[in-house]
């Protein structure tokens, strides 16, 4: 067994079902533990276009695909933020493997608060649980004679899906009983693995290589009547409460989706850009200046300059998502109705800001500065560049929290205003 191997079976075996007495800070340290294993695998995973079979194990002995699984079907049912700690660890190591781990585990979160209690009963009877989610409606879903649904179609960027047990999707309702006048009717569903098949469709975009975001393809894939909801995923509220608040203890299976996506993405850019500065700091050390007296950057005024901005942007940027998921959490604990849209918006764009001052502080100070040999192919610095710039063209960060965020808070905070 290879060094790499043996760093990233550190923890192998601590966790095959839910621990009874473990703690959200020795997951987060089990995390921690991985990290200079996934640093020095990442060329291997953008390759593979996902990370491996080891890793995949590592990660469920460690039981991070239970962090936010309900209890009451074998999870831990920690806090969304001890999620969110793990997946922006794994991301400071490798961009890919986080966001793969991080959109593909984060959804028992939402299935255990919007799906009702016949269906989790069986969608979380596995234990580990992970989900691409796609709020894009693909494809069609029709009725089956048996009242359950029959889905075809093709959900695209389903990050997770190599290792994925379900696929959470929409799609529009089609059937020759439909009224042509009226609006078309979407369905949320959740599919499981036997139902679909994985594409091989992932690894030459820029950068996310491995992020196994392939696309998945339902031919005649027939789920039961409770594993679909009829919603417009985008008017999904939370105001009068949700199934998943009434079946479990902990509180936030009633918080926003819309706002715990946002703060997936923001934990996976803060994780990425803190990548980067690690990477910029062994340049400190390694590298020399350009002029006279050729001395190690880390002594170099201007470099130390650079350095202490990207930082304290980073490390900002940090303390703004920390506090979005705190501001998240306390929403959620507060009685039904308190998780207000607006609240969801407000804690969107928070990350939203939040994740555009990181990405700042490396597009702006550490890739100019740090010079074209530390941005060659392969490099670790040239591969989080990349890794960040294809993660800002993601539809939720460069479109939805820049535009339909931002006129629907302000909207709603004027309404209040005006009252």
């Amino acid at each position: 067994m290879t060094t790499t191997e043996n760093t990233v079976n550190v923890v192998r075996g601590t966790a095959t079902s839910a621990e009874p007495d473990v703690t959200p800070a020795v997951l987060i340290e089990r995390a921690k533990a991985m990290v200079p294993a996934l640093v020095a695998r990442q060329a291997e995973t953008e390759q593979r276009t996902y990370y491996a079979e080891d890793t995949h194990q590592a990660f469920r002995d460690a039981g991070f695909y239970r962090v936010t699984v309900p209890k009451r079907y074998g999870g831990y049912e920690f806090g969304f933020d001890t999620f969110l700690q793990i997946a922006m660890t794994l991301t400071r190591a490798c961009a890919s493997t986080g966001w793969m781990y991080c959109l593909g585990a984060a959804h028992s979160l939402f299935a255990g608060s919007m799906f009702g209690g016949k269906a989790q009963a069986e969608i979380f009877s596995g234990g580990d649980f992970i989900a691409p989610l796609v709020n894009a409606p693909y494809g069609t879903a029709r009725r089956a004679e048996d009242g359950g649904w029959i889905l075809d179609g093709v959900w695209r960027y389903c990050s997770g899906a190599p290792y994925a047990t379900h696929l959470i999707g929409n799609t529009m309702i089609a059937g020759d009983d439909a009224d042509t006048s009226a609006p078309p009717r979407r369905l949320l569903f959740i599919a499981p693995r036997d139902q679909w098949e994985m594409l091989d469709d992932w690894g030459g975009q820029l950068g996310l290589k491995g992020s196994g975001s392939h696309s998945i393809r339902i031919a005649g894939g027939r789920i039961p009547e409770h594993f679909g909801i009829e919603v417009n995923f985008e008017e999904i509220s939370v105001t009068e409460g949700t199934p998943g608040r009434e079946l479990h203890e902990h509180p936030q299976y009633g918080g926003a989706p819309a706002s715990s996506m946002a703060l997936e993405g923001a934990h996976i850019a803060v994780g990425m850009c803190q990548g980067a500065l690690e990477a910029y700091t062994e340049l400190m050390f390694s590298r020399t200046t350009i002029l006279p007296p050729f001395g190690p950057r880390a002594e170099d005024p201007d470099f130390q300059l650079w350095y202490g901005k990207a930082s304290g942007m980073i490390d900002a940027a940090e303390t703004l998502v920390l506090a979005a998921s705190r501001r998240w959490h306390e929403l959620a604990g507060e009685p039904v109705g308190a998780f207000t849209a607006e609240e969801d918006l407000r804690i969107a764009i928070t990350c939203r800001e939040g994740t555009e001052l990181a990405w700042r502080a490396v597009d702006e100070i550490l890739q100019p500065t740090a010079g074209s040999p530390a941005v060659r192919e392969g490099t670790r610095l040239e591969r989080v560049w990349r890794d960040l710039s294809t993660g800002r063209t993601h539809a939720s960060s460069a479109v939805l929290l820049t535009t339909v965020a931002n006129r629907g808070y302000a909207q709603l905070k004027l309404a209040g205003a005006r009252r």
